[in-house]
């Protein structure tokens, strides 16, 4: 076994945080994980992931359930579509393999959701089957030590890191090997000013000898940002409110929310009240408040939000997926992030 192995499994052993997803080789439990652990933090993970077991405990379960639940559980990890891939990918397992997790590395690759890197970590830690997985941790620990400056985000760096980590994989523990990896880039090797002097692998570091700690690892593209202009028409009947959902392919797919306009810039408030008229059409309403803008940062789009309360002598259920919901039974339905300090001061009110 290399230095470079056995370092980072001496220091993972002694270092590795205490995860309820660890210490299990149940697949179900680590599928789940592995995909909300996907643009999550693994602090705010861990309260989703508990909840989300203790409520569907098996995949037979989770195929079982309908989308609003899952959706429900999901809400506040963001980027829905990891729901939705696992409850369809659930209801695969159950349909095709008897509810029993496939074991084999290109079966797991064929489930909704679940591209190489998150079917190399189940059949890792899982099955114990040799595949590195390799996540931006350790692209950021193989190109520091290594002193690799290939692009992590061209063709040819993830062909060439996806290499080297199957190189230095640990055959006979590819488990223990990737979660120690894992967790050395997100504990030790950490992306902005690493502590260095304390890593036990600085005298062999590539980086660390050449200065480089800072530039590594290399990306060649910038996502660009985009700016989305939403208003929300919050419009009341008594104690009902009008609730949408959202069907369309774009973020929050299937979540509900408030009837609501979206522009390409910024209008005035004249132009946010008259624009909801249609909807209220043969109504008698008033126009109790409009909310300043609320910025809502999403990781490739920056949602500026405002809010319109409007009372109502009735609701208009005419618009694309209107439906009306009371007040006690708000709180059921899966709202974007966005939305539920809304529908938390709906409710204590």
């Amino acid at each position: 076994m290399s230095i470079f192995n056995q370092t980072i499994y001496d220091w993972y052993i002694s270092n590795k945080r205490e995860l309820p997803w660890r210490n299990t080789n149940d697949a179900y439990k680590i599928w789940i994980s592995e995909i909300m652990l996907q643009q999550t933090r693994v602090a705010q993970t861990e309260f989703y992931f508990n909840r989300f077991i203790t409520a569907l405990p098996t995949v037979f379960a989770l195929a079982k359930a309908d989308e609003d639940t899952v959706l429900k559980l999901w809400q506040g990890l963001g980027y829905y579509t990891r729901a939705r891939n696992l409850h369809a990918a659930a209801k695969i397992i159950v349909e095709k393999y008897n509810g029993i997790f496939p074991v084999n590395y290109p079966e797991i690759l064929k489930l909704p959701g679940i591209g190489h890197y998150t079917a190399a970590a189940i059949a890792s830690i899982a099955f114990n089957r040799p595949y590195a997985a390799v996540d931006g941790n350790v692209y950021r620990v193989l190109s520091r030590y290594f002193g690799i400056a290939t692009p992590i985000d061209s063709e040819m760096g993830k062909k060439e890191f996806q290499q080297l980590a199957s190189a230095v994989l640990a055959e006979n523990n590819p488990g223990l090997h990737n979660q120690a990896m894992m967790e050395f880039g997100a504990l030790q090797c950490i992306p902005k000013s690493p502590d260095c002097s304390n890593c036990l692998l600085n005298s062999s570091c590539d980086a660390k000898k050449n200065n480089l700690v800072g530039s590594l690892p290399v990306k060649s593209k910038r996502t660009k940002m985009v700016n989305r202009y939403f208003y929300y028409y919050i419009i009341a009947c008594d104690d009902s409110f009008l609730f949408q959902k959202r069907t369309e392919k774009d973020i929050w797919k299937n979540l509900y929310q408030f009837p609501m306009i979206e522009t390409n810039h910024e209008i005035s408030d004249s132009e946010i009240i008259a624009t909801e008229i249609h909807w209220l059409a043969g109504c008698t309403y008033n126009i109790k408040n409009m909310s300043v803008t609320k910025k809502h940062q999403l990781t490739h789009q920056t949602i500026f939000a405002r809010f319109l309360y409007v009372e109502a002598n009735k609701l208009p259920l005419s618009g694309p997926n209107f439906f009306k919901v009371h007040k006690k039974d708000i709180f059921t339905f899966a709202v974007p992030r966005l939305l539920e300090p809304v529908i938390k001061n709906i409710g204590n009110t």
